[in-house]
């Protein structure tokens, strides 16, 4: 009952509390959102674009994010009247490929030659119901390689803009946001992740086998880092430095998005009434990423649909894990992945 009730509640969850109209001013402020060419990271973007903020929208595609950028502008202008929003921020392409470790390093470096910091980092881009046998180009499960490895790296690497940007503000105000799932509780493992299983596909380049488990485990390994990011990342790196960062996991809902196109329509002209528009998942994200109810106390909480604190998870199993150590054996696996390409 327990178990059915959690799921009920993040499927139908409360309307938010935390919306554009909540926010101040983010003059000075810099963020990227992976995958923010479509869907949920679009639409956060749009309601980033008003304060202020320098916001760069990462993504493969140049043209395709080029085109969002445009729309973004496009839809803010005519809600104003026709004019130019004043005070707007900027939205700049960052190119950003999370199905191939090799091209990390470059994504970082075509950002840091721009700037110095980053204030907040919201890993939004991910796959979700992959076909059997889809895997990233060093032959890794395709989920798990594009939801964590990639994502982690990428994190890694940024950490130093990360503290940068910490140091110079409030404390708590400097993020990092991972993006779990439903899934997680619907189609994880027992421990959430079966690193064991992760080694063999990864192993024989056999790639997904198992789609809604192997996505499930993917979101897990989300949390985890999430969890994991915040022992490591939520002190200083000296005393008096104040470089100290917030790192969360949220569940944005049950959200109608691209992400769903590998699914049957039959399935999804069921499915679909019960979901929401992009816009509700990126109060989701609005609410890991800038509401003043997370600081450095709540560091590594879990956001539920659409901005609310979970409490206590039904997965208890995972909840265990992640007490005897497993987030930071999760992490560690995901480094000794990627330390070829750093």
């Amino acid at each position: 009952m327990e178990k059915f009730r959690d799921s009920w509640q993040q499927c139908f969850p409360p309307a938010p509390t935390f919306t554009g109209k909540s926010l101040s001013r983010q003059d000075g402020r810099v963020f990227i959102v992976t995958g923010g060419n479509s869907g949920i990271g679009l639409a956060l973007i749009k309601l980033l674009y008003p304060t202020g903020a320098k916001i760069y929208m990462a993504s493969r595609s140049k043209e395709r994010a080029e085109a969002a950028i445009a729309s973004v502008i496009d839809e803010a202008t005519a809600g104003n009247g026709g004019k130019p929003v004043e005070g707007a921020g900027t939205i700049t392409f960052m190119p950003l490929d999370l199905n191939d470790l090799t091209t990390i390093k470059s994504s970082v470096a075509f950002f840091a030659s721009r700037e110095s910091r980053l204030d907040i980092l919201w890993n939004n881009a991910g796959i979700a119901g992959a076909p059997v046998g889809t895997k990233t180009a060093q032959g890794l499960e395709g989920h798990t390689g594009t939801n964590c490895v990639a994502p982690l790296l990428l994190t890694q690497e940024l950490a130093p803009l990360l503290r940068n940007a910490a140091a110079s503000s409030p404390p708590g105000a400097t993020r990092v946001v991972w993006t779990g799932s439903l899934s997680i509780e619907s189609f994880s493992p027992p421990g959430g992740v079966d690193i064991s299983l992760l080694d063999r596909l990864n192993g024989d380049a056999k790639g997904t086998q198992d789609s809604p488990r192997d996505y499930g485990m993917s979101k897990t390994g989300n949390w985890f880092l999430a969890v994991e990011g915040a022992r490591r990342w939520g002190s200083e790196t000296a005393p008096g430095k104040g470089d100290a960062l917030v790192s969360v996991a949220e569940n944005p809902g049950q959200i109608d998005t691209a992400a769903y196109k590998h699914q049957s329509k039959l399935m999804m002209k069921f499915i679909r009434p019960t979901m929401y528009p992009p816009k509700m998942g990126a109060y989701t994200m609005l609410f890991a990423g800038l509401s003043p109810d997370i600081g450095l106390k709540q560091n590594g909480a879990y956001v539920l649909p659409f901005g609310r604190l979970q409490t206590k998870s039904t997965r208890r199993d995972i909840v265990k894990a992640i007490e005897d150590g497993k987030a930071q054996e999760y992490w560690t696996w995901c480094e000794n992945i990627y330390k070829s390409y750093i």
